[in-house]
Formats: C-alpha cells, structure tokens, sequence
C-alpha cells in the first residue's frame, strides 16, 4: 500500500511538472526518476528501519542545507523551538552555530548562559556530542542532539585554533534572554545588546534613557557593544540602527531579481542627538550586528573597535508549511532569498566589518573604558566628523 502511495506521489510530482513545462525539462523528470529509484532501494536495503517521512524530511533537508548553511528544514519540533527564539526565551545551551566543512561551528554564545558560562567561544568547532561524531550529521541533526531537559549534563568535543582538542561538561538549562543591559563608566553610557529579539528596540530606548537620568544629561558620549552578538531579527537591526541615525540608508537587501531589492532608511530623531559613539565587534558580531555596524560606520556616525565580525550577511525567509495530517501540524524551511548590504553598497557576506581600530580579544573592565574614551578623545568636537 504504502508503494502505490509513493508512486501516486511521485506521478502527481511528474504530471505537475509537466502540466507547467515543455519537453525542454526532460532532465528534471530523470531526476524525479533517480530520486524515486533511490528512495525505495534505501527504504528497503538501509541498515536501519527508518520511516517515508523520516526519509522524505532528510531529503529536504538535504537539499536545502546542500545550497548554503543557512538554508534548512524545520520539523515541527524545530519551528516551535524558532518562535520562543525570537521572543526572547528557549531551551538549549545558549549558542548560536552553523555548519562548516562538516561540523558545527560556533558563532557566538549567549551571555548568562550555560554554554558562556562553560566557556566557549566564537569560532570553536564541536566535534562531537557525548558519544556521537558531528561529521556527516545535518545541522538539524546536530541541534537535536544538543536539545534535553532543563538540568540534563551534556558532553561536548571543542576544536579551537591553536589547542588539543577538549572535552566540556555543560547542564541545559532554559535559556532566557536579557536582550539589552546597561552601565555607566566614567560618565560614559555603556550599551551591551546581547542579541536581535523583539525586546531590543524597547530595551535599548529605556536603557539609553536610564543613562540620561542618571547623568543628568552630562554624559560625555556611548558605547554599544555587540561583541559575540550572533543576531537575530532584521526589523530590530533597522530599528537599533535608527536609534543613533537621523537620515539615510540603513542596510538594503538583494535578492535573484532587480525587483526583489529592499532598502531600509533611517528616519529622523538620534536619541543621543549626535553625542560620541563607539561600538564593539569581534568574530562573533554576525547578521544583525554587522548591520548597525556597517551602518553606523558608512554614515561615519560611530567609531567601530575590535575585530573583523563573523560574515554572515544573507537574509534566511522562514517559511511555514502545514503538513496535510489530522493535527494540521506546521513545520517549514529557512531559504536564503536575498543578502545584506550595507549603506555604501558592501556585501558583508563571507567578508565581515572591518573596524576603524583594531583590538585584540580580551576582557573589558571599568578602567579599559576610560582607556578607550582617551585614546579616541572621547568628545563631541573630537568625533564630530564621524556625526554626520
């Protein structure tokens, strides 16, 4: 029964396409072809029992992550998982991760988190997950894996430049982020934004006028720090970047066709009414960060300090599919549909935001930001070519 089903689903695949293309896509119905022959002969030979559907959503997934890293499958567990993301609070370790050359690969932890806590940092590589190799597994794969209980130890296997390979205990933990915090240094206002969820414009505006409050107004200029800010949310990197802008193009997007590209601008009102500005980045500043960065660099409204940022500078659609099932379940795909680019007109994809002032990684205390106020002269008439 279930071979009939299968060959109707694969006629219906055939007939559609044929119903919507001339003979010229004769390639494309071998290949449907191919895919049928070699869906049964590992349905039937496999060393494993595995399900149509686990192998109808493996082969999705692998189309998908076979284009770029980005792009994937989402089971019904995942999308779940991707809407408490976006707002703010999930279950995990707290890190953000892509695949490369096989592996997963780190592009930030998440601050007050059990992975940060544990220590681990931009552009380690995980190998394996308790007992299991990560090579050969999907993204998707890797995550599952990664996903337990609150209070459930995990084991991984961490690659970093320059060291043997090592072992790292961490215990899962609900992971609730506190999107924007903030200090004050030396009458300095120090902005930490920790991620791109739909909190962080709201969070960012009380912050910013907490400071004001505090200072009375005094203060000498800010400092935001997007350090291992691994993103998040396109519309909260528009509206963060606003913050500090009164006028021009904040990030455009560009897709396949000329029709497709998006151009995001500012609108007017710099809440710090053009005051000094610095911001933080390193390797694991990506997506989101990279784009108030590259804003607020190509409008020479802030000083960028740190390292080059991770590089990810394509937009991921999310989008939902309902499964045609008796609970109407909803699963979907990320698809890489466009890329960033910044003001000047800069892909950040592959390639990152170069900083006006290099610094090496380390850790920031209270005296470094005098340090840093003093080595850029901290004051409205000394950045005032950088305001715009």
């Amino acid at each position: 029964m279930k071979n009939l089903g299968l060959s109707i689903l694969f006629c219906f695949i055939v007939f559609s396409f044929e119903s919507n293309a001339a003979s010229k896509n004769k390639e494309v119905y071998e290949y449907l072809d191919l895919f049928g022959r070699i869906f049964d002969r590992v349905r039937s030979e496999y060393v494993d029992e595995v399900t149509d559907e686990e192998l109808i959503e493996k082969a999705i997934d692998g189309m998908l992550t076979g284009l770029d890293p980005h792009s994937g499958y989402m089971d019904e567990e995942v999308w779940q998982e991707m809407q408490m993301e976006t707002r703010g609070k999930f279950g995990g370790l707290g890190i953000e991760i892509t695949m490369e050359e096989g592996f997963v690969k780190v592009i930030s932890p998440i601050d007050d988190t059990p992975a940060y806590e544990a220590g681990i940092l931009a552009g380690d590589f995980i190998t394996k997950i308790d007992e299991t190799p990560v090579f050969g597994l999907t993204l998707s794969e890797a995550v599952d894996l990664m996903r337990g209980e609150k209070g459930e130890p995990i084991t991984i296997t961490i690659s970093r430049d320059g060291l043997e390979a090592f072992e790292l205990e961490i215990i899962r933990d609900i992971i609730k982020i506190q999107s924007v915090k903030h200090d004050i240094f030396k009458n300095i206002g120090y902005l930490r934004v920790t991620s791109f969820t739909q909190q962080t414009e709201s969070g960012l505006i009380k912050s910013i006028k907490t400071i004001k409050e505090k200072l009375n107004n005094k203060q000498l200029g800010f400092i935001l720090d997007l350090r291992s800010n691994p993103g998040g949310l396109l519309t909260q990197s528009v509206k963060v970047s606003d913050i500090f802008l009164e006028r021009g193009e904040i990030v455009s997007t560009r897709g396949r066709n000329s029709e497709d590209i998006k151009r995001y601008r500012a609108k007017k009102g710099d809440l710090i009414n053009g005051q000094p500005l610095i911001v933080l980045i390193n390797g694991g500043s990506a997506s989101a960060s990279e784009i108030v960065a590259g804003a607020l660099q190509d409008h020479k409204r802030a000083i960028i300090l740190g390292l080059k940022s991770f590089g990810k500078g394509s937009v991921q659609t999310i989008i939902p599919f309902k499964k045609l099932d008796s609970n109407n379940t909803t699963t979907g795909i990320r698809l890489t549909t466009a890329r960033y680019y910044t003001p000047s007109g800069k892909s950040i994809q592959g390639k990152g935001i170069e900083p006006d002032i290099i610094i090496q990684q380390g850790t920031f205390k209270s005296q470094d930001f005098k340090t840093i106020s003093e080595s850029v002269n901290m004051t409205s008439d000394s950045m005032a070519e950088f305001v715009c």
